[in-house]
């Protein structure tokens, strides 16, 4: 498919990624979604927990939002997106991935990038409700890579499952993951590791046999984390086994379904390998947006409804069949 020529032009204020990226995650709020929670088990004997909202009148149609690493249900770009959605006819249904909904999760195991077993249990869950007969993913980071993993490696897609939407997605994890230890990327990456020990911290108290404090310790950088904990309770054998395996990129040219892939060109988490001209131009059903700005999911717009909102709106009801 033809790349796609973005009409995104950022405030003259946010045309700074950093800026634009930071303010988002930190500042923005987004009031007026009313979420009603539900647990659900899954088949290892662990739990989800979702977030619904749902359009003033009943509806058949319903966006699935997928948040992005340490974050949740309640992030002002799920909840962004899922007041807008609402407002135009669409349930919305946030998932909280394993451990990110307040409550640490039963097992050992969390989340990661290429985990799309979990998603798979979610859009079971949802058509056994007989409710949607369209369904719709959205999502964002690391949860944008889950969501093209979903649809292009192979499984059988339920055909309620009409389209998708990427934002701000690492589809190449080996090259994401040298950008976000560069120095431009310092505070994110502090940040992150901060959470991510910290959570690590608590399993370790809970199953001291699977890791222990010296090892916990050790860890430096994003990467150690991946090496000591991500790989090896999901069943890689290293870090770099498990950007290779759990990266979208190799999955695109098997997407069957109108999906748009949003990733600005000022997102200093990016690698070049996250732009994947060719495999949009190869696969009539990928669709590449690449606005100039925008920053990591920071696609300030007016009125506080983001230009990624409206462009998922736009581009999933242009879509449907």
């Amino acid at each position: 498919m033809p790349i796609v020529t973005s009409t995104y032009k950022a405030p003259f204020g946010y045309r700074n990624g950093f800026f634009s990226t930071v303010y988002s995650g930190l500042v923005r709020r987004v009031n007026g979604v009313h979420q009603k929670r539900e647990r659900i088990n899954l088949s290892d004997g662990d739990f989800l927990d979702l977030d619904w909202s749902y359009a003033e009148q009943p509806s058949n149609k319903l966006i699935i939002l997928l948040h992005g690493l340490e974050g949740d249900a309640q992030r002002p770009y799920i909840t962004g997106t899922a007041k807008l959605f609402n407002a135009n006819g669409y349930d919305a249904l946030a998932v909280n991935f394993r451990g990110c909904s307040g409550e640490d999760n039963k097992l050992y195991r969390s989340y990661h990038s290429g985990d799309t077993g979990d998603l798979k249990q979610v859009i079971d869950h949802v058509l056994q409700k007989d409710t949607y007969s369209e369904l719709y993913i959205n999502g964002y980071s690391l949860g944008g890579n889950v969501t093209l993993k979903y649809l292009g490696e192979g499984n059988q897609i339920p055909t309620q499952v009409k389209g998708a939407v990427a934002v701000s997605v690492p589809v190449y994890l080996q090259g994401s993951c040298i950008e976000l230890h560069k120095l431009k990327n310092k505070p994110y990456a502090i940040r992150f590791l901060r959470h991510l020990i910290g959570r690590l911290k608590e399993k370790q108290q809970r199953f001291p046999n699977q890791v222990s404090v010296a090892e916990i310790k050790h860890i430096k950088t994003l990467k150690e984390f991946d090496n000591v904990y991500t790989s090896k309770a999901h069943g890689f054998i290293d870090a770099d086994d498990y950007y290779e395996k759990s990266s979208s990129l190799q999955f695109l040219h098997n997407i069957q379904v109108p999906t748009l892939l949003i990733n600005a060109l000022n997102d200093s988490f990016l690698s070049p390998e996250c732009f994947p001209v060719k495999e949009a131009k190869d696969n009539p059903q990928l669709y590449l947006e690449m606005p100039k700005h925008g920053g990591h999911v920071g696609f300030h717009d007016k009125k506080n409804v983001y230009y990624n909102e409206k462009r998922a709106l736009a581009f999933i009801s242009d879509h449907q069949i």
